[in-house]
């Protein structure tokens, strides 16, 4: 399997690609603190994940572990969107939906190292 064919990282790329949009229609008072936040933390659950793909069998659960916690705290990070209302319901089950396919998808690749 080539790094284009692996279904986790093709779906954090869409996930990026949904995102960033509507991250940059914030207003400037959340911009620069809570979408840039976000954006830089999917951003880098996409390089990490690329990393992981490469990385020797010793380190991928390491880092698989890494970007599962980044999960948890961009959940944090798009409710507290939702609630400050930056986020219409619509938009936060959608982005709430994805974000919980590729935490699933990332369990699965974990439980498949051990």
């Amino acid at each position: 399997m080539s790094l284009n064919d692996t279904p986790i990282i093709q779906k954090n790329y869409d996930f990026l690609r949904y995102l960033i949009p509507i991250l940059n229609r914030f207003p400037k008072s959340h911009k620069f603190l809570l979408a840039d936040r976000i954006q830089s933390r999917v951003l880098d659950n996409q390089e990490k994940l690329i990393e992981a793909y490469y990385a020797p069998s010793s380190e991928k659960q390491a880092l698989l572990r890494q970007i599962n916690l980044s999960l948890e705290q961009l959940r944090f990070l798009i409710r507290l969107c939702h609630d400050l209302q930056l986020l219409d319901h619509s938009r936060y089950e959608h982005i709430s939906r994805m974000i919980n396919e590729i935490g699933a998808m990332l369990g699965g690749w974990i439980k498949s190292l051990k």
